[in-house]
């Protein structure tokens, strides 16, 4: 991939280069045929003109005419002298995208993603490039760790096939660098950063809700609203167990709710490029990386229109030249020129 970007990047700065060099001859040579014509205009056939007749009215419109078409003849100098000095501009190696292959600013997270050799069982998927520590991803995994004093089993012992979920939630939240799109402020003692309206794929809720349907819990909001005085979290006093079907009847209740709207549930499904997984095979590639692109583009170029832009269509627009940027008002300007000199135009 770094190979196809440096052969990517390298081409198009030297393609861009080529057109901005061709731009310049053409308008050069538009612009020095402009001048002269100006000039001959203003020094002899207009003068001419001028000269000839008697009436004054004849000479004003002489050099008025003159006049603009020496305007015209120094604004696309002006236009060219600007032509010149975008290219370096255009050329310039982009920046980080602050983005993208990030680590939040959270408690037990890395300053900066990395490959980690080794992470422990189902946070192994991101061992290539993990923000979170092989130790973090093995405390993922138990029933009740250091990272958070958290419970699983607050009402009663938790079914193995629900606590994998819970597991791949942490194992997604500690360890992945491609959340940046919906990283946030966080208002919290312990964490100065927090995800937020991750779009999870429809997969991923939908599983995660029939595999425990059946498990027990007290609460709708597990991020707050807990009895910490034993140092754990245990039931609000007053508050019953409940199915979790009954305490969250939908997938996308439980996805959303559970942790503070830090899940979207999406309609998207799992390969579509749309949603975040919190499950993949990572001998196909991290899905998350093309994900997380393109969320990142649409909140950089229009963060306005929502899911509605097609990348395909509206990606080219964000990413147009600067230099490219001023090709259409240069063709208008020698337009006008072309008008005023009589010279017939005839379209590229």
């Amino acid at each position: 991939m770094a190979v196809g970007q440096a052969g990517g990047q390298a081409g198009g700065q030297a393609g861009g280069q080529a057109v901005g060099q061709a731009v310049r001859l053409a308008v050069g040579q538009a612009v020095g045929q402009a001048v002269g014509l100006a000039v001959r205009l203003a020094g002899g056939q207009a003068v001419g003109q001028a000269v000839g007749q008697a009436g004054g009215q004849a000479v004003g419109q002489a050099v008025g005419q003159a006049v603009r078409l020496a305007l015209l003849a120094l604004l696309a100098l002006l236009a060219l002298q600007a032509l010149q000095a975008l290219p370096a501009a255009d050329a310039v190696a982009p920046v980080k995208d602050p983005l993208l292959n990030v680590c939040m600013d959270a408690k037990h997270h890395k300053r900066e993603p990395g490959p980690e050799g080794k992470l422990f069982d189902q946070c192994s998927p991101w061992k290539d490039n993990a923000c979170c520590t092989a130790n973090t991803s093995s405390e993922a995994h138990k029933d009740q760790s250091y990272l958070y004093n958290f419970n699983w089993n607050h009402c009663g012992v938790m079914p193995p096939k629900c606590k994998r979920h819970f597991i791949q939630d942490t194992c997604l939240y500690e360890c992945s660098p491609n959340l940046g799109p919906w990283i946030e402020k966080a208002d919290s003692s312990w964490r100065r950063e927090r995800i937020l309206h991750v779009p999870l794929c429809r997969e991923d809720c939908e599983e995660w809700w029939e595999d425990c349907r059946d498990a027990v819990t007290c609460k709708e909001n597990w991020h707050k609203g807990w009895n910490w005085a034993t140092g754990t979290n245990r039931c609000p006093w007053g508050s019953m167990c409940r199915p979790f079907s009954e305490v969250f009847p939908r997938p996308k209740d439980l996805c959303e709710k559970i942790w503070s709207n830090s899940f979207q549930y999406s309609g998207e499904r799992r390969g579509s490029g749309r949603c975040i997984q919190m499950w993949f095979d990572p001998a196909q590639g991290n899905p998350n990386v093309a994900v997380a692109e393109h969320f990142a583009w649409r909140k950089r170029c229009c963060p306005g229109r929502g899911g509605s832009v097609a990348p395909e269509s509206d990606s080219a627009v964000c990413a147009v030249p600067s230099s490219a940027l001023l090709l259409p008002p240069l063709a208008l300007l020698l337009l006008l020129w072309g008008v005023q000199m009589g010279v017939p135009v005839t379209p590229l």
